[in-house]
């Protein structure tokens, strides 16, 4: 009795198929239609008058700077360091919950940062919302202006400009704590010793602006 041999059949392998780059334009794709609908609520929410503070983050030499502002102005410039969603909780309780990230809406504040940062700007061309701050402390706020750039106060005259010349120490809370540091410049105010004093985005980050504007 004879066996007939038995012969193998080869199949041929097919070659992977390479996804990654329709992946990635995938992804791409997701993330452009993500954007439009974006800025499609925010348009949205804009025209039923439902949103009250818009808000960016915009680079600086010393991190992310929160830019949050109402129809009114800017309300807020705050620095990493006082970590961002934390002061959005707080915008949400004392002003409004009505809060959304919408960058193109300002840009215009984006751009000018940007060209104050890189030596461009001198002086800001924008509207802010001081209602986070009230009494003297509002008034010691709206005379920083009055600080030319590349120029110094000291506590002491900034408290006569506001009115109180013997509130050197509330003059200083005032700077301390002001909502809208950079665009209202507190950080030109330092002590009467030419120590530069206490400053809500640390004493380094004054520092490089006072190097900045000196330049």
């Amino acid at each position: 009795m004879t066996t007939k041999p038995t012969t193998k059949k080869t199949v041929a392998k097919k070659a992977p198929v390479k996804k990654s780059g329709a992946k990635k334009a995938t992804r791409s794709g997701d993330a452009a239609t993500l954007a439009r609908l974006h800025e499609r609520l925010v348009a949205q929410a804009a025209e039923a008058d439902l949103l009250d503070i818009a808000c960016r983050t915009v680079d600086s030499p010393f991190g992310s700077l929160l830019v949050a502002a109402t129809p009114v102005g800017i309300v807020r410039v705050a620095f990493e360091c006082e970590d961002h969603d934390s002061v959005l909780d707080a915008l949400a309780a004392t002003v409004s919950p009505r809060i959304l990230a919408a960058p193109r809406r300002l840009d215009g504040v984006a751009r000018e940062l940007n060209e104050y940062f890189a030596g461009r700007r001198r002086e800001f061309d924008l509207a802010v919302d001081l209602r986070l701050v009230r009494g003297f402390r509002r008034s010691v706020i709206e005379h920083l202006t009055d600080i030319e750039f590349g120029t110094t106060a000291t506590y002491s005259q900034l408290a006569a400009l506001a009115g109180s010349p013997a509130a050197v120490r509330a003059a200083g809370s005032a700077c301390a704590n002001n909502p809208v540091p950079i665009v209202v410049p507190c950080h030109r105010v330092v002590r009467s010793d030419g120590s530069v004093g206490q400053y809500l985005g640390g004493t380094e980050a004054k520092q490089s602006l006072l190097r900045l504007e000196a330049a």
